[in-house]
């Protein structure tokens, strides 16, 4: 998350396969987390009873915060037929994404929750004490361009970290104590949020098996398991390990068909939804 803040936006061509039929099939590609002229100033309001997308395909919601594996997760949908979203700053890009991953999905999970009541998510826990240093990491790279004047990043990204982790309220943002309980404060109220609701899950996606998890969570077992039928063998799957260390590019690095651009346009042209946190 941001995977690579001098990406710019790729095009390429969808080709839906079998795999994504049961979430649904959309289009295009690409991926930019800085802003451009037309998200600037997004319109927002609490009205959200008069925007409730009418969606009859089943979408992905990826709630985990960053550096929770959001790249690992969009990656492995991408490979079983999904159309991927890996971060969505317009109305659009949601709507052409099977799956949303990383911002603005892990601070606005309940507005999405009452626009796309259909909607599944997805919450991705890791160990604190692996989280910490790499989040710190990340916001170092970062905090330069999430001031909300001056910052390059686009609005959505940078509402979405003053949301979750205060940033613009507390004077050492990445101190471990204040990560720490952000952390916990989200998962929290995730927890509680979905608490008793069949719509949901938590992974950790560094745990054996937990690809074949998430699969089965989606209604995608035939994709659930590894299996050589000539040796007769099956193993559960597992996620790629991807942005591991101090790489924060890895979605930006991977090509893919299916992968939906961030700033997808459309009838509103870069219009994000009606609402405020």
């Amino acid at each position: 998350m941001p995977d690579n803040a001098n990406n710019s936006p790729t095009s390429t061509h969808v080709q839906c396969t079998a795999n994504a039929q049961r979430i649904g099939n959309v289009q295009p590609t690409g991926h930019s987390p800085i802003a451009t002229q037309d998200a600037m100033h997004p319109v927002q309001s609490n009205a959200l009873s008069d925007e409730q997308i009418k969606v009859k395909k089943q979408k992905v919601f990826i709630i985990g915060l960053p550096r929770t594996g959001t790249t690992s997760v969009s990656v492995a949908l991408l490979e079983q037929g999904l159309k991927v979203a890996h971060m969505a700053f317009t109305k659009q890009a949601f709507m052409l994404a099977d799956a949303v991953s990383d911002t603005p999905c892990f601070s606005d999970y309940q507005q999405l929750d009452l626009l796309f009541p259909e909607a599944v998510f997805v919450y991705l826990d890791r160990d604190i004490n692996t989280w910490l240093p790499s989040m710190q990491m990340l916001l170092g790279k970062m905090a330069p361009h999430l001031d909300e004047k001056t910052g390059r990043f686009h609005p959505i990204l940078k509402r979405s970290f003053r949301h979750t982790f205060a940033i613009d309220k507390v004077a050492e943002p990445a101190s471990s104590e204040h990560l720490i309980a952000c952390y916990q404060k989200h998962q929290q109220e995730v927890f509680a949020y979905f608490n008793g609701r069949e719509d949901f899950i938590s992974i950790d996606v560094s745990h054996a098996g937990s690809l074949s998890q998430l699969l089965q969570f989606l209604g995608m077992e035939a994709n659930a398991k590894n299996s050589d039928v000539t040796l007769g063998l099956s193993e559960p799957l597992s996620f790629p390990k991807l942005n591991v260390g101090r790489n924060v590019a890895s979605w930006g690095e991977y090509k893919h068909p299916n992968k939906v651009n961030t700033n997808s346009a459309g009838p509103q042209s870069r219009k994000f939804f009606d609402y405020t946190l």
